[in-house]
């Protein structure tokens, strides 16, 4: 299959990640790469510039970025969701607005999703969204864990809009809805505050909505409906489970280029463990796909056991790969290090891997 990243870029991408690893920051000279790539239109639909790709184009570009720079993949991955999200339920006037932006790489969105207090199933909103006289609304309220944020040139960001009559047991309330704003609204203060373990490069950090002011016209979908939205998203086959892939397959390279470069591919067991370590990374890819082909009865369902089976699994194999590095995976600064924070990262990205089960579980009442 023929690559989607150039050699420039996947070197571009490949750099940034050991340095960004160290700094913490987002590199914003690998973005202003991205942005010109081509890669950020896949899943804008081609009347509005974009490439028209399917969940299954999504998760392997995800995959490709994220074998080279999974922090720079994340970045991607919330992109894509938020052009998907303006293209099912958006009205012509956003699509025209923002997704030729979105698609030749003017801008990058962002989702401002989670907060404090909340709850990985994000059914206690602190922050709320007030409909003014004029018909305007007024945000105000801080978001934590938003990828992207300060690098972002629009934000999908979740309020409550009115009190909820029933906080449910899926993902979101209702009562709830979705803004689309624009990095430059006076209201919205980026904060890359956060310090994380792993995805250091992802910009990950805060975004305080003060006194945010937007008209009804940046409303994503029905008043009090994001619930709605937020269960279509799984639907749509794109899982961060592909991210985990190629974290999983950048560890399986380092592997077998450190037992090439020690001539060990001659010993059979060595040979055997690299093949064992790459069913593994396939097994991973083949959920991942079959959850963007949504060939299955239930795909949202299949979505969430992608993202499930590919994140434990690349954590796995990156801990087995630190092994067999032996003292070479151990040193500070080693690769393998990284891969492996990163892989753990994951797990803790919305739908998280608890809530995933839970979602999983709570469908086998319904």
């Amino acid at each position: 299959m023929r690559p989607l990243l150039t050699a420039g870029l996947r070197a571009r991408l490949s750099e940034s990640a050991d340095k960004t690893d160290h700094a913490g920051e987002p590199d914003r000279e690998v973005l202003a790469a991205l942005r010109t790539s081509g890669l950020l239109g896949t899943a804008v639909p081609v009347s509005h510039g974009g490439s028209g790709g399917d969940a299954v184009a999504v998760n392997r570009v995800v995959e490709e970025i994220a074998r080279v720079n999974p922090s720079v993949a994340i970045i991607a991955f919330q992109h894509f969701a938020v052009s998907a999200r303006i293209t099912e339920w958006g009205t012509e006037e956003q699509r025209e607005r923002w997704l030729p932006r979105l698609a030749d790489g003017t801008w990058i969105a962002a989702s401002a999703w989670s907060e404090t207090g909340a709850g990985a199933a994000k059914r206690n909103l602190a922050s709320g969204g007030e409909r003014l006289a004029d018909g305007r609304w007024r945000l105000d309220g801080s978001k934590t864990f938003t990828t992207g944020a300060g690098v972002a040139d629009l934000y999908l960001v979740l309020v409550q809009t009115a009190r909820p009559a029933d906080t449910g047991t899926g993902y979101g309330a209702d009562g709830q809805t979705f803004f689309l704003v624009e990095a430059d609204n006076p209201g919205l203060v980026p904060d890359l505050g956060l310090d994380l373990a792993g995805m250091r490069g992802s910009a990950t950090g805060l975004i305080a909505l003060n006194g945010c002011v937007v008209p009804d016209t940046d409303r994503l979908g029905p008043t009090g409906a994001a619930a709605s939205i937020i269960a279509g998203v799984r639907e749509s086959g794109a899982s961060l489970g592909a991210v985990s892939v190629g974290i999983a397959q950048a560890a399986f390279d380092l592997a077998f280029r450190h037992a090439e470069g020690h001539g060990l591919l001659d010993l059979p067991g060595v040979r055997h463990r690299l093949v064992d370590l790459a069913t593994r990374v396939e097994t991973a890819r083949a959920v991942v796909a079959g959850a963007g082909a949504r060939t299955s009865a239930s795909p949202g369902l299949t979505t969430l056991h992608s993202k499930l089976h590919a994140s434990v699994a690349a954590e796995e194999i990156c801990l087995d790969v630190a092994r067999t590095l032996g003292s070479a995976g151990y040193r500070e600064g080693a690769p393998i290090g990284r891969l492996l924070a990163d892989a753990r990262g994951i797990a803790f990205m919305g739908p998280t891997n608890d809530l995933c089960r839970d979602l999983v579980a709570a469908s086998w009442t319904d």
